[in-house]
């Protein structure tokens, strides 16, 4: 099965997706096709085996539009991390927006000449019904057909500039499947071709050269000529197309700064040690970079050499540079705040963890949320709908009595109207708005479906090792035995010297805990003897002349040395794992070790209770520790001594129970239960951003940012959902009016000029909602997460 990008020319409304989705999905071998009206492209899913990238372009180009496979995504790509010496190819780093600000440059163009030719044409043809003085030469009635032509040379530019509605619009009516360039275009062309009919009727009446007749053709003037009709119409239709190109344009804002975060040129030492300027796509797997104070970091890789304070804000949204030794990893598009240093890249191009976001963001603009079915439902039928209406309005107005030019007037305003745009429009522009605001949030949403669903969720399942806590154990407690009289065996300080001798060649995590805190207290370890690792029980060693021995309760049993069970106990209660020491047979003391929780784990399971989400804990610990760590973040449920073949079938007993769940992890045996879920987080880095099995990836490994989440999620589905009703609201009442309905009773009537502008407004409207998600803040999070920075 292969997965396959393409750019799509011609689409104008929600109709032409439609069409192209429908000509695409009637190939054998389709499996899924979604249709990007905002970005102008296509994402297919399908069996290379049965169809193939030609045939998919073939269909298209049948359906009266145009498309190309995207360069430089390779089908079926799985985006891995590359391997060879050589430069890998470099990712599409083209934002939707560059596209749709040319487009705007080329309307404003359309525009500026329309509106040049149109002011005289509206102030000739409407100045006398509004008071305006007119010259002489149009008001009086023996030069009507200076009027006539006037309006004619006018309009002609007009109808120039705006080609492209009739060529599209016909086009789209030929093949069947007409557009809302289609309904423009109808408009304008019977306005234009009724005024010509006129101006024969016209030329006809002066023929006669009797006052009668200059009479009937002035008459016939200023009854007939719709020339301005047309175009109002395309310069208004033109002036809603330009704000809607421009407001899109903005859609695209957040992954536009992604993009721009690339750097496109970096030092790298050759091979003779010298230093050498080089294009960022030239650089290899391998080769050495170094990056300066304030430069950004061009490719992925691991530092060599120097220490700095590394801006990760674009990739992760924290805030606070992170320090940066030797062995650590440092990813394009951060930016390097103090020293210099050097590293070895390990990831170009399209593997970079930049290239993997843009991929990501990508991908999800263009996959089609659930909400927009609806909307492809009703666009795919509209215009067709509409020219039937057009035509019975037509015939109804004569039936019932009416003038011809009544007729006329309300069946090109029912045409022009008409937005199947604002329909198209209201799901992808909140969709490439919500997943941008993601991933400036440090959230990056794999597809729309994962942004939909994420906003019912009733039940989040975390994982607690590296989702709840930190996912490595560090020293808690440091505590010397006391002797009979009350007196400490030993300091702190000695307990610590005597546990990191032991330690110093033990390889258990635990062990690696208590170096790091001798490292913190600047103790250096010191050697022993015939050092010995009893399984399942500790460490044992020859210190001098003194036996000494690290262990658990067992170990320390075997040695005939006694720890107080009560002692055990109290530490599992806390879900810290005691180890104890002894010299000589004696006990000198206890260093309790645990897995430390996140400092944001408990206001995020706040957060999500206060949002009206339940949560539990599902984990292969013990239950006992699994319970301490419920209670110090405040976890709901606690489902604990899983083993990770069994944490898919326990999600799906949520989901069996009526429950929307999410779940939330961080490792490999958390993948099944991340697939089986409704909605799958991954913890992640901006190292490790290609989740699989995963809708939405955490980039700052924070787990209030689940809660920024659903949030986000709501806000955007909210969003949708107001677009999508004003969108339907606005035909529902706008089609009627203009055929006249509500005429017989009320007198209301709507021109075709106000309906081209109503039109117009509509569209701007939606995109124009949705862009309200640029300011989004999660509030309830927010809040929280104030409280909580003031209690620190």
């Amino acid at each position: 099965m292969a997965h396959e990008q393409f750019d799509v020319g011609g689409m104008t409304c929600a109709a032409c997706q439609a069409h192209v989705t429908r000509a695409v999905e009637k190939l054998d071998g389709v499996q899924n096709v979604a249709v990007n009206l905002l970005s102008g492209s296509m994402a297919v899913d399908f069996d290379d085996a049965t169809v193939t990238d030609e045939q998919i372009c073939a269909a298209v180009d049948r359906a009266g539009y145009s498309a190309c496979p995207v360069g430089g995504t390779p089908s079926g790509a799985a985006g891995a991390t590359g391997t060879s010496a050589t430069p890998t190819s470099a990712p599409r780093l083209e934002s939707p927006t560059k596209k749709l600000e040319a487009t705007a440059r080329a309307m404003k163009t359309r525009l500026i000449t329309s509106f040049v030719f149109w002011i005289p044409l509206f102030y000739i043809g409407m100045g006398h019904m509004v008071g305006l003085p007119v010259p002489g030469i149009f008001a009086d009635p023996a030069h009507a057909m200076t009027l006539a032509l006037t309006e004619l040379v006018l309009t002609l530019p007009i109808l120039y500039v705006n080609r492209a509605y009739f060529e599209n619009g016909f086009k789209s009516m030929v093949h069947g499947a007409p557009t809302m360039d289609a309904l423009i275009a109808v408009g304008a062309t019977a306005s234009v071709a009724w005024s010509v009919y006129a101006m024969f009727v016209m030329a006809d009446q002066l023929a006669a050269g009797t006052a009668a007749g200059v009479h009937a053709a002035h008459m016939t003037a200023m009854d007939n000529l719709y020339l301005e009709s047309a175009g109002t119409i395309l310069t208004l239709v033109t002036v809603g197309k330009y704000l809607e190109t421009r407001s899109k344009s903005k859609t695209g804002g957040a992954l536009e700064k992604l993009i721009d975060l690339a750097p496109k040129r970096a030092r790298i030492v050759e091979a003779d040690g010298t230093e050498a300027e080089v294009p960022v796509e030239s650089i290899a797997l391998g080769a050495t970079v170094i990056v300066r104070p304030g430069e950004s970091i061009p490719v992925d890789g691991v530092v060599l050499e120097g220490t700095s304070a590394v801006d990760e804000s674009a990739l992760t949204g924290e805030s606070i540079p992170v320090e940066k030794r030797p062995g650590d990893t440092v990813n394009a598009a951060t930016v390097n705040r103090t020293g210099s240093f050097t590293f070895r890249a390990t990831r170009v191009g399209a593997d970079t963890a930049l290239a993997k976001i843009i991929r990501l963001v990508e991908d999800a603009n263009a996959t089609k949320a659930p909400i927009a079915r609806l909307a492809d439902k009703v666009a795919g039928v509209f215009v067709p709908v509409v020219l039937g209406i057009a035509v019975v309005t037509f015939v109804a107005w004569l039936v019932a009595g009416g003038s011809i030019n009544q007729a006329l007037t309300s069946a090109v305003a029912v045409v022009v109207i008409s937005c199947p745009c604002a329909l198209g429009l209201a799901t992808p522009v909140a969709i490439m708005v919500g997943t941008g605001k993601g991933a400036e949030m440090g959230v990056l949403f794999k597809s729309a479906e994962a942004l939909e669903t994420l906003h019912k969720v009733s039940c989040v399942v975390l994982d607690k090792t590296g989702t709840i806590t930190e996912g490595r154990p560090a020293v808690t407690d440091v505590l010397p035995a006391r002797r009979a009289d009350g007196s400490l065996a030993m300091s702190e300080k000695a307990l610590l010297k005597l546990a990191a001798a032991l330690e110093k060649k033990s390889e258990h995590p635990l062990a690696e805990a208590i170096m790091a805190r001798a490292e913190e207290r600047g103790i250096v370890a010191r050697t022993v003897e015939d050092f010995q690792a009893i399984p399942g029980r500790g460490v044992t060693a020859r210190e001098g002349q003194s036996v000494i021995a690290a262990g658990n309760a067992a170990l320390m049993a075997e040695l005939g040395i006694e720890v107080a069970a009560e002692d055990v106990e109290a530490f599992a209660r806390e879900g810290k794992t005691p180890l104890f020491f002894a010299r000589n047979g004696e006990l000198a003391g206890t260093i309790a070790v645990a897995d430390e929780v996140k400092p944001t784990s408990a206001a995020a399971i706040r957060t999500l209770g206060e949002l009206g989400v339940s949560t539990a804990m599902l984990t292969g610990d013990n239950r006992l520790t699994a319970e301490a760590i419920a209670r110090r973040v405040g976890v709901g449920k606690v489902i604990a001594d899983v083993m990770p073949a069994d944490k898919e079938r326990h999600v799906r007993e949520l989901q069996d129970a009526g429950r929307t769940v999410a779940m939330v992890g961080d490792g490999i045996n958390d993948s099944p239960a991340l697939a089986r879920a409704d909605v799958g987080l991954a913890i992640g880095t901006g190292a490790d951003i290609a989740k699989e099995g995963a809708d939405v990836v955490l980039m700052r490994s924070d787990l209030m940012d689940v809660a920024r989440a659903i949030e986000l999620s709501r806000a955007t589905i909210r969003n949708i959902k107001q677009d999508l009703f004003w969108a339907l609201f606005y035909n529902a009442c706008g089609i009627p009016l203009a055929a006249g309905v509500f005429f017989p009773l009320l007198g209301w009537q709507l021109s075709p000029m106000f309906g081209a502008a109503a039109m117009s407004l509509s569209s701007v409207c939606v995109v124009t909602n949705a862009l309200r998600l640029r300011g989004f803040r999660p509030k309830v999070a927010d809040r929280i997460a104030a409280v909580q920075q003031g209690r620190a």
